[in-house]
């Protein structure tokens, strides 16, 4: 029995072991998954702050570009004004 009982404290022990390596291992995965979760996040937060800031431009530019040919097309013409453009017609 003796035999028996070491037999089996050396697989018990050896099962610990590998359980507390695989906690280790899974603890070590996740943190490193917690990270890139991280980086994905913020380079993702990043994107949709370029992306704003590219369709507020568009935006702007074409309904500048949409005045313009609404004057043109009044037979007005644009004029710099300070901060402005002015459709003055001739």
């Amino acid at each position: 029995m003796t035999d028996l009982n070491t037999s089996h404290h050396a697989k018990t022990k050896k099962d610990t072991d590998a359980k507390q390596s695989l906690d280790h291992n899974l603890q070590s995965r996740q943190l490193v998954d917690n990270q890139q979760v991280s980086i994905k996040s913020w380079s993702q937060k990043l994107l949709v702050v370029i992306l704003c800031a590219a369709s507020f431009y568009g935006g702007w530019k074409s309904y500048e570009s949409n005045m313009v040919n609404e004057c043109t097309a009044n037979g007005g013409q644009m004029v710099d004004g300070q901060k402005t453009m002015i459709c003055q017609r001739s």
